[in-house]
């Protein structure tokens, strides 16, 4: 890959890591009935009554989001709790192909994405347009708390995504070389994570780090743990 074809990758990266997701949108949200309206509300006495009625708790939006995915996107944990306890599919991807796990790990949201774990959601599923993870996903953002979690509970470390980079390549690539993306590193290479999976072209993380002149991630991948 030449540096031209790295640099639109990452200006694309950056563009799209906000909008890649695509939560329910005013509009959507006011023509929101039953369980969709219950689970962005965070209605639980509603989703009880409405699951009582035999509503399907697996419908989807005309974007493929089930109502998982929407109280996910709202922040409403115990309306995610009442789907799941009700049947809801946890493993289920909207139209983008995200989880409820990815959704969690994207906004930062490491209580949700651990509850979701809890109630069935399994954090190494393939995700998102790029076949990643939620791990790779956290990692490219610099949610630490969120790696340190999805580590925890044992999401692949060395999952490959299309792009042809794992989770220590995008906290490298994809990170600003500041402390929240080093201590990414720092976990997932403490955890096992193998540094030496290189993109397409064979360029390792390191040199990676190198090239961008992030010295404190570079003297990191250089160290044998």
């Amino acid at each position: 890959m030449t540096r031209l074809a790295l640099f639109v990758i990452l200006i694309s990266l950056t563009a799209t890591v906000g909008t890649a997701q695509t939560p329910p949108s005013a509009r959507e949200i006011a023509a929101y009935e039953g369980l969709f309206k219950a689970a962005q509300e965070g209605d639980v006495t509603k989703i009880l009554q409405l699951v009582e009625e035999r509503e399907n708790v697996n419908a989807r939006d005309p974007r493929g989001r089930t109502p998982v995915h929407v109280a996910a996107f709202a922040s409403q944990d115990e309306a995610l709790r009442a789907l799941a306890e009700a049947g809801a599919d946890m493993n289920a991807l909207d139209g983008q192909a995200y989880d409820v796990v990815t959704i969690a790990a994207v906004a930062d949201d490491p209580d949700l994405m651990s509850l979701a774990i809890e109630l069935g959601n399994d954090p190494g599923l393939t995700t998102s347009p790029y076949d990643g993870t939620a791990l790779i996903a956290a990692a490219h953002l610099g949610h630490v708390e969120v790696v340190r979690r999805l580590i925890a509970a044992g999401a692949p470390l060395d999952h490959v995504n299309n792009l042809h980079w794992t989770a220590v390549m995008e906290a490298v690539v994809l990170g600003d070389g500041g402390e929240n993306h080093y201590a990414v590193l720092d976990a997932l290479l403490k955890a096992g994570s193998d540094r030496t999976l290189a993109d397409r072209e064979g360029v390792t993380p390191l040199l990676h780090a190198e090239s961008r002149e992030y010295s404190e991630m570079a003297e990191r991948l250089r160290q044998v743990d």
